[in-house]
């Protein structure tokens, strides 16, 4: 996380060292990244950077840590207007980051942190792997499902349910990126993969 002086620049110089930021790591994969070229980017001498962060895995996973945060936002809006269907929402909610993905820049990013992904990544992303931060993820979220229309019992399978679903998201995430996947055809693989886990995957035999 980001030193207290970090906190304490005027929103103008953070956001321009997020953006250099956010250019390096679009360049290259965290391990390859400089941080030469992040301050040359920002315009600011290389002691400041360590004023503001540990390293370049600090600053990284915190920029990663801000886009959790945001996803977390518009899912939430998503729920709302979907009025609680947790299906419907995830559904929505991958449209826009593969929409999102769209953008150059965008994509170089985030091609780089998915196609590199370990623990640490993955947890910074979906704040899933850790269970202490999914479980608070979980709860802000919760009470805004609509769990009526869902085939569970309690609310630990609730929180099972969601992390299949991510697990899901995360999958077609990364296949997005691996295999170059069209827009339309991302969006298909995801919709299907989605319908099928909402209707269920076991046949009902009579007798």
């Amino acid at each position: 996380m980001p030193k207290p002086t970090f906190f304490n620049l005027s929103k103008e110089k953070r956001e321009t060292l997020m953006k250099a930021a956010i250019k390096e790591f679009s360049r290259v994969p965290l391990n390859d990244a400089l941080i030469a070229n992040i301050v040359k980017f920002a315009g600011i001498p290389r002691g400041s950077f360590y004023q503001y962060f540990e390293d370049k895995e600090d600053l990284f996973f915190y920029l990663l840590d801000q886009y959790a945060e945001e996803n977390k936002e518009s899912f939430i809006l998503s729920l709302e207007k979907a009025n609680g269907d947790l299906f419907d929402t995830f559904i929505v909610e991958f449209k826009r980051m593969i929409v999102n993905f769209r953008k150059k820049e965008n994509r170089d990013f985030f091609k780089n942190a998915f196609l590199n992904m370990n623990h640490k990544v993955e947890t910074a992303i979906l704040k899933s792997s850790d269970e202490e931060k999914f479980y608070h993820h979980f709860i802000d979220i919760k009470n805004f499902i609509n769990i009526s229309k869902l085939n569970i019992a309690d609310e630990h399978e609730l929180l099972h349910v969601i992390q299949i679903l991510m697990a899901v998201t995360m999958h077609n995430l990364i296949q997005n990126f691996a295999r170059e996947l069209p827009f339309e055809d991302s969006l298909k693989n995801y919709t299907l993969e989605i319908e099928l886990l909402k209707k269920g995957l076991c046949k009902k035999i009579d007798g």
